[in-house]
């Protein structure tokens, strides 16, 4: 028998029939990069660039693909973010505060925003019993909050995945908002007491793009191409745009100058508002949801 459940996480709620949303200063679309910074396991399949090995323990051309990323490309990333005023929106397996401290350092001598992503991008947030994965998420949420010196208050899983009973969860820990439903161009309110959805994007993102082949002067036209729509459909209510990046993806030479191209767009237009997802969230909350 085909399941038939009902989706009451949300309600659905078209764009065309919202109060209007206004950002601060005037801003017509609000932008944050979404920067994945990842831990995988050296004996598990996990992102392959090339699936034929991807069974095999160990696998150096996968693993060291994906390895490349908090070795080197995220130090590239890092200088485009710097040069263009972006703080970045961490996406944060906890355990990269255990292997990789020298990122968590470089991130709060930038004030960069953390949000809880699991444990490792190797293991899948799913099929957990209810007690199980309130532990599992005490876990990650507390040794994040250790490394960073605050509590995330986001939250999207690895490869966007979770259960039913994650919102909820995270909102017994403190966190406010999810990225894992990208179903929308505007924050609104999950049917879970106190958070929100706030929009990330799988089709703006080098993983999906540039594993499909997209180019780098291709990619930039993408993200130009993004924020003028957004841009436009903002006349009367805000837009939120995200750019998920991926070390290990856009952090690879050949591709660096093409992000910097497309940071450099953006940070260029007046109309925009460069900022994080906490920030987003909490101007959502505020001139929202506490003003109804």
């Amino acid at each position: 028998m085909a399941n038939t459940a009902e989706n009451k996480l949300f309600d659905y709620s078209p764009i065309t029939e919202r109060p209007p949303l206004h950002w601060p200063g005037g801003a017509r679309v609000a932008f944050y990069v979404g920067l994945n910074v990842e831990h995988f396991l050296i004996d598990t399949p996990s992102t392959s660039l090339w699936p034929g090995t991807a069974d095999l323990a160990p696998d150096p051309l996968n693993y060291g693909w994906r390895d490349y990323g908090t070795r080197v490309g995220i130090w590239r990333t890092i200088e485009s973010l710097d040069r263009h005023g972006i703080r970045a929106s961490v996406l944060l397996n906890s355990d990269v505060a255990v292997h990789y401290p020298q990122i968590i350092k470089a991130g709060l001598d930038r004030d960069w925003a953390w949000l809880a992503h699991g444990k490792t991008n190797s293991i899948l947030h799913a099929n957990m019993a209810l007690d199980d994965e309130r532990g599992f998420l005490t876990d990650v949420v507390d040794t994040i909050a250790k490394a960073t010196g605050k509590r995330p208050r986001g939250w999207m899983g690895p490869a966007l995945t979770e259960t039913f009973n994650t919102p909820a969860l995270l909102a017994e820990l403190g966190l406010d908002y999810t990225l894992g439903w990208t179903n929308d161009d505007q924050p609104y309110p999950l049917n879970v007491p106190g958070m929100l959805s706030v929009p990330y994007s799988v089709e703006l993102n080098d993983l999906p793009l540039f594993g499909k082949g997209t180019t780098g002067p291709e990619f930039v036209q993408i993200v130009k191409d993004q924020y003028e729509q957004l841009r436009a459909d903002s006349e009367r209510s805000g837009r939120v745009m995200a750019i998920g990046l991926h070390p290990f993806v856009i952090g690879q030479p050949f591709r660096h100058k093409y992000l910097d191209q497309a940071l450099e767009f953006l940070a260029a237009q007046p109309d925009i508002w460069l900022t994080t997802s906490d920030d987003i969230a909490d101007h959502y909350r505020r001139t929202v949801i506490e003003s109804t």
